[in-house]
């Protein structure tokens, strides 16, 4: 059973008894209010019918208002004597008259097809003594009138609910629809392999939309991911290809019979570095892996980030020596940070490699330092290769070196030292910008909030 044909059973059963229940009050109201009115305006016919009544000169008479008064209010009224003995007035043709005349009480006789309500009551007049007026109203027509509102109820309660069934399904299908689409959407891209599908519903301020918006936006990062994946297995096989194909000449080469003693070494030596990259790469693969899943708690300490980067400088020192590239510093003497020390090393050390990487051979490197207010700012700038414009939004990438720095530096590196650097600040809660000019260098900027 569907949710639809469910929500529509629940909503149909309630409507039921809702209904049912509301006319059924309606009813016992209407006919207790009905009858409570109609016995009230019996009485007060009956006790205001005394005034039209008077005795003269030993003559017992009554105006004629005696009669409408009653009459066009549909009751009988007459009068008798302390005897009981019928004076005059209006009786109905078919009465027979059989209630005993009791004062100021209601009593309800049965006549043939007839229920009447019958009240008396008895006065006193002026020369003459008691006299009794009877009041009667039949209740047959009011009783008819409630059976025909019954059973009109009755009969047109099952059309009411079958109407109200069929628009409570169709408000309902219109209002899950969205749910449709969404299974339908499910079902395509489980069987399938398409994950670029979308529900497009329009915006709009309900839990189902609201639904279908998360999914949309589930399945853009899923999208996402999965590209990522794709160009990460891709990346990985084509980094590794290169060592593993390298390692494979070198040993054939190494095999063959006039292969000398020194040629021997040689393709080792080659098989040796190879491995090394492979091992380098692999290493920071599961490092960046971890660093992504959040299996790599931060150890945060007080750090003086003016010591740490004169530190990785030193490990440095060589490399930029071999380069003749000269280092700026405009560090203050003291400026702590709380941060995950070996992540700090890890950060600057990646971030300084590439600038004397990618800078030119007796070029520039500026590092600055600063602190406003409760951010730290670090600059690191070089009069490097730069790198193009529209390769700035995919230098984050893994595995990302674009061919204009594989140009000019042989494709060195394993281009997961910015992905590195970017989740290391992410994860300090900080933000890192660059800018970059081809042949005019680049600039990191880096801001942490301090805690």
């Amino acid at each position: 059973m569907t949710i639809k044909i469910k929500i529509t059973l629940w909503y149909s059963l309630f409507m039921t008894l809702l209904v049912g229940l509301s006319l059924s009050l309606l009813l016992y109201f209407s006919a207790s209010t009905m009858f409570a009115n109609t016995e009230q305006k019996l009485k007060n016919t009956v006790n205001r019918s005394f005034k039209e009544i008077s005795f003269s000169r030993g003559v017992l008479t009554y105006d004629p208002d005696f009669h409408l008064m009653g009459l066009e209010k549909g009751i009988y009224l007459s009068v008798y004597d302390v005897n009981g003995n019928f004076l005059f007035g209006d009786l109905p043709g078919y009465y027979n008259g059989s209630a005993y005349l009791t004062a100021d009480c209601l009593q309800e006789e049965y006549d043939f097809y007839t229920n009447w309500k019958i009240y008396d009551n008895i006065f006193s007049l002026e020369g003459y003594g008691s006299i009794w007026i009877r009041g009667m109203t039949s209740q047959t027509s009011k009783e008819g009138w409630m059976q025909i509102l019954l059973q009109s109820c009755i009969f047109l309660f099952p059309f009411f609910i079958i109407i109200v069934s069929v628009l409570g399904y169709q408000i309902i299908k219109h209002t899950l629809a969205p749910l449709d689409k969404l299974n339908r959407l499910s079902s395509e891209i489980s069987t399938g392999s398409d994950l670029s599908k979308r529900t497009n519903l329009t915006a709009k301020n309900d839990e189902i939309h609201r639904l279908a918006q998360t999914f949309d936006h589930m399945m853009e990062r899923l999208e996402q991911s999965f590209i990522r994946e794709q160009s990460f297995t891709s990346d990985v096989s084509h980094e590794l290809r290169t060592p593993i194909s390298v390692i494979h000449s070198e040993c054939e080469y190494a095999l063959m019979p006039d292969s000398t003693e020194e040629e021997k070494k040689e393709a080792l030596e080659s098989i040796l570095n190879q491995a090394h990259h492979m091992t380098s790469l692999t290493t920071q693969l599961l490092h960046l892996a971890r660093l992504e899943q959040g299996k790599q708690p931060i150890q945060r300490e007080d750090l003086c980030l003016c010591k740490l980067i004169r530190f990785v400088l030193e490990s440095l020192k060589d490399f930029s020596d071999k380069k003749n590239i000269r280092i700026h510093l405009d560090l203050p003497k003291l400026l702590t940070y709380q941060a995950d020390k070996n992540m700090m090393i890890r950060l600057f050390t990646n971030l300084i490699d590439n600038a004397i990487r990618y800078g030119k051979d007796g070029g520039n490197i500026w590092i600055s330092l600063s602190q406003y207010s409760e951010e730290i700012t670090v600059i690191i700038k070089d009069d490097g290769i730069g790198i193009p414009p529209g390769d700035l939004h995919k230098i984050w990438d893994r595995f990302y070196q674009s061919d204009y720095s594989r140009n000019k530096n042989q494709g060195v590196g394993s281009g997961l030292g910015l992905s590195f650097c970017r989740k290391i600040i992410e994860l300090h809660q900080g933000r890192i910008s660059i800018a970059s000019k081809i042949n005019e260098g680049t600039e990191f900027k880096i801001i942490f909030k301090k805690y």
